[in-house]
């Protein structure tokens, strides 16, 4: 598994330099360059990125500005002639400060950093992951209790006192309130799109004006859910030109 990384400098000798330490690398794949952040953040929006290395004097917003309007971003090795910015870039939980002129050694120790780093990162999702796969819990329906895998369901709807719960098998009702199947099914890969629904994100098929597709059922998603629906089921997952 390769880091896809993303070099981010004014400076095309200095660009040039890391992209061919970049290639010496077996384990780091070069998706992309930019002069400067605003040029990173349209990437960023296209491009799935591991690694980015973030230079911080440039002209139009300097790296460490973008560190601190900018959230949830990929790993950052910061590079730069400055040893005075490395106490305030490492407040931003960078992986490694790298001082230019930059030696390959000290380029190999950096990224080895973040290869181990993000593979550590992807054992602990794989994990929460199988944890998730195996999650149940019971209902009651009528007289009989259901056994409810969570990686089944499709999507859950209030319904006055009720909520029905419909599932990859079979559809099931009881008496319980929205918000008490919403706490058991936190932690997993369901959101809100309605005051009266919560659904799977990875059994959506599709998104079509204000409605959400799974199998044969329409779900609509309110005006107050819509733009976190959007954010979270397209953001990362959506191509684009």
């Amino acid at each position: 598994m390769k880091l896809k990384c993303v070099i981010v400098d004014d400076e095309p000798l200095a660009r040039e330099g890391l992209s061919g330490y970049v290639k010496e690398i077996d384990f780091l794949e070069l998706t992309g360059e930019a002069e400067n952040p605003l040029e990173l953040n349209k990437l960023l929006d296209r491009e799935k990125v591991d690694l980015i290395f973030l230079d911080i004097q440039m002209p139009l917003m300097s790296g460490l500005d973008f560190l601190k309007i900018k959230s949830d971003l990929p790993m950052v090795i910061i590079t730069t002639a400055f040893p005075s910015y490395a106490i305030e870039g490492f407040q931003f939980d960078v992986m490694d400060y790298l001082l230019k002129p930059i030696t390959f050694n000290r380029f190999f120790k950096a990224v080895s950093k973040a290869r181990e780093y993000h593979l550590l990162r992807q054992r602990k999702f794989e994990s929460i992951q199988e944890i998730e796969a195996d999650k149940f819990f019971f209902i009651k329906c009528d007289n009989k209790y259901e056994k409810i895998f969570v990686r089944e369901i499709l999507f859950v709807q209030a319904l006055q006192n009720y909520v029905i719960i419909q599932t990859e098998k079979a559809k099931f009702m009881t008496l319980l309130p929205l918000k008490t199947v919403e706490e058991n099914l936190e932690n997993s890969n369901f959101i809100k799109v309605h005051k009266s629904y919560v659904v799977s994100v990875s059994k959506i098929e599709a998104i079509e004006n204000n409605e959400i597709l799974i199998r044969n059922f329409k779900i609509p998603i309110s005006r107050n859910f819509k733009e976190q629906v959007l954010d979270k089921v397209l953001k990362v997952n959506l191509l684009k030109k």
